[in-house]
């Protein structure tokens, strides 16, 4: 899905402004770890998605999997990114570049897509077809891919 619908864009924005009422009350290096939380939480479910890919498949393993990524990328995590969280903060590192901050058109593009191939992935995985499946999982690896080699630094 290229583009997110009004229905979805709304949702989105609905659920950053949630969560940023949350996120105001933490502290910069709590909201920096928060989210790397989140995206190691989801690196350890798209590992599970690529092992039953390459492995013996298990559609429960892969569906409970893709369904916490998709949960995770609607949670509103954008919200994270509260001012002071561009750089180490009280001994609390992150590897986010600055143009993050700046080049908001880029990042909700980005992000967009990245929720767009996270509720693509949960969707398919519930049907059990390992090829659409795998076809899915790459094009959701790739959202990743492009907000790492965006926003994030080595």
């Amino acid at each position: 899905m290229k583009h997110l619908s009004t229905l979805t864009a709304t949702t989105l924005l609905s659920l950053s402004l949630a969560g940023g009422a949350i996120a105001a009350d933490m502290k910069p290096e709590e909201q920096i770890l928060t989210r790397q939380a989140g995206y190691k939480f989801m690196s350890w479910n798209m590992g599970k998605i690529k092992a039953n890919l390459e492995g013996n498949y298990n559609q429960e393993v892969v569906e409970k999997a893709a369904a916490a990524i998709a949960g995770i990328a609607n949670s509103g995590m954008g919200a994270l990114y509260g001012p002071g969280t561009d750089k180490a903060v009280n001994g609390v590192e992150t590897r986010v570049k600055p143009e993050l901050f700046t080049n908001q058109k880029e990042v909700g593009k980005v992000a967009g897509d990245f929720v767009a191939a996270a509720n693509n992935m949960a969707e398919v995985a519930t049907k059990g077809d390992k090829a659409e499946t795998k076809q899915a999982f790459g094009a959701l690896g790739q959202s990743c891919k492009a907000c790492h080699d965006q926003f994030r630094q080595d």
